[in-house]
């Protein structure tokens, strides 16, 4: 497979997937444009598009649902007579076309993961599709919170996570990264809340529930996002502001406060920010990620908040998606790195512009431990350690991995280090700029790569060495090395400390976030009971606040018996509903009889507040209900 077109012929078994393989198709529009077609989507773009959707939805609390119309602009490329669109576990209950005419469809058996092919009846002529709809109150991209579930405990929360294929659980529509369309709405909500979107927000509640929404720039289906709750905004400038309960909005407020300044590093280094307005909105903790990048709306969870804005790169990263990702988007779900890989490096860029060399070599080098705890956990033979991934037939949301956001960052950072720094930050500028509102796969980088940039310079090939990084498994020989000093000084006090030093004499006093996270995973396998006792009194890490810190101290609690940190560490999983710190902790736990009994009675009580995302993650994990 190497130095040729990948094009994946795997077809799913499943006859209504058949002809849905993954391969290169001409668009009508353009001879030199292709669209690829997605294992994860029943639509056929290149032969009817949606160019845009327009949302009327009523968002009811009591029934845990969704319902009213979604009006897709479609274009007819072939005068096909069929539409096709993504939908799961959607109650369908009238199409029109244009003029109110009514037409047929039909919903197909659903497909695991894929959900059900939703077929219309279209003329050649027809331009709008009405889709008349309702969510079903189990929709994996909805979750429907309790008032005892958000920081203020008054008021119901609702938020949507459609990233990776879900969005098709609550908008019928054509569920494809590689599809891109502009959209309005229409969000009606009880009087008591606000309702956000990705796209231009009010700043403010209005007094009838009834709140309108305009994404004048195209995006992919995966970036479609609201959320319902009681929320106050605090602005920064004319373009950035943070949204947060009430009782959280003044520690987020100033959590964020250098968001602005993020902004004008990231102008700085790649070109002009294409969405108006960047806001934060700081989500209940049952959120499953550390955040989504919608547009102009990045969505957060509070286990950021840590009261030193030591882990606002996350706020960076997702600021830099508005360029990876959003701007320029993976074309498919195989090429996730395209979005991610470019983050994770645009992100240290904005996070060393700000805070300097040395705080962005302790995030790489602390990076470059997990990809390698990875790739071992998977086998530095595997095929899952491709960049480019092979995704057919299974959920994307599983297949993700530090493989597409560290393999891929470290692969950018080789190949700036053969070119320079100067000559690599000139090529991404223009490559976002030339791409900007497109989609991207591997096959097209690459030869964009080779074209702009390579050259035709056989030693600068091989010093890059493109095939061994995206077409080949582990971490390759020639990823630049990391060094940090500040992490020295942690991994110094770890040895000391394992080799007899007291720890009273740790100088730790300027330590931020991840000094100490190098240091407890420093003397990872190498701690007792005892050890950890000490470290406990002296330090205080069973009782920290820090999300970051609390998971790897749990980690060596259960490595080593140290059960005194479990009843904190049971209110950790029943507080925190992120998959980063959820799926270590229990899968660490499932290794003894013991601890697995353990996990499975927290999961029980914990598992009602958690999304559907960490759910079907954590099952597997206990092998719950089996």
């Amino acid at each position: 497979m190497k130095n040729a077109i990948l094009i994946f012929l795997a077809a799913f078994t499943m006859a209504s997937c058949a002809s849905n393989e993954n391969k290169e198709i001409q668009t009508t529009e353009d001879t030199t444009a292709t669209i690829m077609r997605d294992n994860h989507s029943f639509a056929r773009p290149e032969e009817a598009a949606v160019k845009h959707l327009s949302l009327d939805l009523k968002v009811d609390f009591d029934t845990k649902k969704l319902s009213g119309s979604a009006t897709l602009g479609i274009e007819n490329k072939t005068g096909t007579d069929e539409l096709l669109l993504d939908t799961r576990d959607l109650q369908i209950e009238s199409i029109v076309l244009d003029d109110n005419e009514a037409t047929t469809f039909s919903l197909d058996e659903p497909v695991k993961y894929l959900g059900s092919k939703l077929s219309v009846k279209i003329k050649p002529t027809t331009k709008t599709v009405v889709i008349n709809y309702a969510t079903s109150p189990e929709a994996a991209a909805l979750q429907w919170l309790e008032p005892s579930q958000t920081a203020g405990g008054k008021h119901p929360f609702l938020f949507t996570q459609s990233q990776a294929i879900l969005a098709r659980t609550w908008i019928p529509l054509q569920d494809s990264p590689g599809i891109k369309f502009t959209y309005d709405a229409k969000i009606t909500v009880p009087s008591e809340l606000m309702a956000l979107m990705s796209a231009e927000n009010d700043t403010a509640k209005r007094n009838d529930g009834v709140y309108t929404f305009r994404m004048p720039q195209p995006v992919s289906s995966y970036l479609m996002a609201l959320a319902v709750g009681d929320l106050e905004f605090v602005s920064y400038d004319q373009r950035s502001g943070v949204f947060a309960e009430p009782s959280l909005i003044k520690k987020a407020a100033w959590e964020f406060e250098d968001l602005p300044k993020m902004i004008a590093s990231a102008e700085e280094l790649y070109g002009p920010y294409e969405w108006g307005r960047y806001d934060i909105l700081v989500l209940p903790p049952s959120f499953p990620f550390g955040g989504m990048e919608n547009p102009r709306i990045t969505f957060a969870t509070p286990t950021i908040i840590a009261g030193d804005r030591s882990l606002v790169a996350l706020i960076a990263h997702e600021l830099a998606h508005s360029w990876s990702g959003n701007l320029v988007t993976n074309a498919t779900w195989n090429d996730f790195w395209l979005n991610e890989g470019f983050t994770v490096y645009f992100e240290t860029r904005i996070m060393e512009k700000i805070y300097g060399k040395d705080y962005a070599d302790m995030l790489t080098l602390l990076s470059l431990g997990e990809l390698k705890e990875t790739i071992a956990h998977m086998g530095d033979t595997s095929r899952e350690t491709h960049l480019f991934a092979d995704l057919d037939g299974k959920d994307p949301d599983e297949g993700v991995s530090d493989i597409a956001y560290e393999k891929g960052r470290f692969f950018l950072n080789t190949i700036e280090a053969a070119v320079g720094r100067d000559a690599w930050d000139a090529f991404l500028k223009k490559y976002f700029t030339e791409h900007a509102f497109k989609s991207m796969d591997t096959k097209t980088f690459l030869a964009y790569l080779e074209k702009e940039l390579i050259r035709g310079d056989e030693n600068l090939r091989r010093q890059i060495n493109v095939d061994a990084w995206v077409y080949g498994p582990g971490l390759p020989e020639n990823c630049p090395p990391v060094v940090s000093s500040e992490l020295d000084k942690a991994k110094k006090a770890a040895d000391g400390f394992l080799s007899g030093e007291n720890v009273k004499s740790l100088n730790t006093q300027s330590w931020t976030t991840h000094h100490w996270l190098y240091f407890l995973r420093s003397m990872k396998g190498r701690l007792d009971v005892n050890k950890m006792q000490t470290l406990d009194n002296h330090f205080k890490f069973t009782a920290s606040g820090n999300s970051e810190i609390q998971c790897e101290w749990y980690l060596n609690a259960i490595s080593t018996g140290y059960t005194k940190a479990y009843p904190n560490m049971e209110k950790f999983l029943m507080s925190v509903g992120r998959r980063k710190f959820l799926k270590p902790i229990y899968t660490a736990l499932s290794k003894t009889p013991e601890n697995l009994e353990l996990a499975r009675k927290i999961y029980e009580k914990a598992r009602p507040g958690y999304h559907a995302v960490s759910i079907q993650t954590i099952d597997e994990i206990l092998n719950y209900g089996s």
